[in-house]
C-alpha cells in the first residue's frame, strides 16, 4: 500500500488560470476564444460579462450569473468570493443544473498576484475535491509589457510563475521591442513555453493542458510541465542592461537527486524550506523518485501551500532521478542546497 494518493485528476475539473496585465490582450483573447467551437464544454469564469464584451456572441440561455454560448462554451461571473463561486458551480454541475463542461478557464484581474488563487486551487479541501489546478497562462503585451514589468512587481510575478507565456500585440510593437521583451521573459521564466498571439488569434488548446496530469495517462506532459532542463542549464545573462530592479530578484533553479529519496527525511526538509522561506517560494514543482514507490511522485506548491503529493501512472522516460524546480524571489540555489546537505547528513 502506498502512502500517497494515485492521481485522481480525471475525475476533477482542470482549471487554467489566465493572468496578465491590464491591456495585455486578455479580453481580446477571451472574445476570440469564446466563439471558437473548440471551446465547447469549457467553463470560463470572469469578473463581469460586460468587461469581456459578450454582446455580439449569440447566447442561448441566461441564468443570472451563467450564459451558454453558441460555441458550447459556458460563461460565468464570479459572485463574491472565488471559492464560493467554485463550490456553487461544482454543486450545480453535480446536479445537472449547468450546461456540461469538462474544464475551466479562470481570468484574473489585471493587477492580481496569482498566488492566492493558486493556493486555493492547490490545497483547499472543499475546492480540491472538485477541481485541480492545471496550469498558469500569462499574457504580456509587447507594446507596454516592458514598462509594466519595470513598474509593477505583480507583473513580474505573473510572468515568472506562468507555465505558458502569450505575447500579444507583436504586430504593433516593432521587431526590436518584441525581441527585447522575449529575451527578458525567457530570462525571467526559462521554463515557460512562449507563443506570439496577434489580435487574439490563438488555438484555445494553448490555454489548457499545461499541467502535469493527463487524464489519458500519457506521461510526456509532466516533462513539459516541469521543464527541468530549462531551469537547470540557465545562467542569468551578465549583460543586465535590460533587467529591471524587479527582475533581478527572481530566479529559478532545479535540484536533481540521483538516489531514491527517503520520504520522511525529504518531507521534513521540504517542510523546513517552506517554514524558512515560504514567502520567497513563488512556485515549486517536482517529480520525485521515492524509495519504495514504483511510480513518480508529483509535488507542487506556491509559497507555503502545497498540493498533497500525488503518484503519476508512469515515469515519463528512463530518467528516474528526482527533479525539483524552484522559482524564487530573493532566494539562492546555494542556500537551498546547503539546507538539504545539512538535513541529509544530520
Amino acid at each position: 500500500m502506498s502512502l500517497f494518493d494515485q492521481d485522481k485528476s480525471s475525475s476533477r475539473i482542470p482549471v487554467s488560470l489566465i493572468t496578465g496585465f491590464l491591456g495585455s490582450g486578455k479580453t481580446t483573447l477571451l472574445n476570440r476564444v469564446l466563439g471558437d467551437p473548440r471551446m465547447a464544454r469549457s467553463l470560463v469564469l470572469v469578473n463581469e460579462f460586460g468587461e469581456v464584451g459578450l454582446d455580439h456572441l449569440f447566447m442561448q440561455s441566461i441564468s443570472g450569473d451563467m450564459i451558454l454560448l453558441q460555441s458550447g462554451c459556458v460563461c460565468c461571473t464570479i459572485q463574491g468570493d472565488l471559492d464560493k463561486t467554485l463550490r456553487d458551480i461544482a454543486r450545480r454541475r453535480a446536479s445537472d443544473e449547468t450546461p456540461p463542461f469538462d474544464r475551466a478557464l479562470l481570468e484574473t484581474t489585471g493587477l492580481a498576484d496569482p498566488a492566492p488563487i493558486l493556493q486555493l486551487l492547490l490545497n483547499h479541501p472543499m475546492i480540491s475535491h472538485d477541481y485541480r489546478l492545471d496550469g498558469v497562462v500569462a499574457t504580456v503585451d509587447a507594446l507596454n509589457g516592458a514598462r509594466q514589468l519595470d513598474e509593477h512587481v505583480e507583473a513580474v510575478k505573473q510572468a515568472a510563475v506562468a507555465d505558458r507565456l502569450l505575447m500579444s500585440k507583436t504586430d504593433l510593437a516593432g521587431i526590436n521591442a518584441s525581441a527585447h521583451l522575449r529575451a527578458r521573459l525567457e530570462d525571467l521564466n526559462p521554463g515557460a513555453a512562449l507563443y506570439e498571439v496577434v489580435q487574439g488569434e490563438i488555438d484555445p488548446a494553448l490555454l489548457f493542458d499545461s499541467g502535469p496530469f493527463d487524464p489519458a495517462g500519457k506521461s510526456d506532459r509532466v516533462q513539459q510541465w516541469l521543464n527541468a532542463e530549462a531551469h537547470d542549464h540557465h545562467h542569468h545573462h551578465h549583460e543586465h542592461h535590460d533587467r529591471s530592479r524587479h527582475d533581478a530578484h527572481i530566479g529559478s533553479f532545479c535540484l536533481t537527486f540521483d538516489e531514491p529519496l527517503d520520504w520522511d527525511r525529504f518531507n521534513r526538509w521540504l517542510m523546513a524550506v517552506r517554514a524558512s522561506w515560504g514567502d520567497r517560494l513563488l512556485r515549486v514543482k517536482g517529480v520525485l523518485n521515492v524509495a519504495g514507490e514504483d511510480q513518480p511522485l508529483v509535488i507542487h506548491g506556491v509559497h507555503r501551500t502545497f498540493h498533497p503529493p500525488t503518484l503519476l501512472a508512469h515515469w515519463p522516460d528512463d530518467d528516474r532521478r528526482s527533479r525539483l524546480v524552484f522559482i524564487t524571489r530573493d532566494l539562492d540555489r546555494a542556500d537551498v542546497e546547503q539546507s538539504w546537505m545539512e538535513m541529509k547528513d544530520a
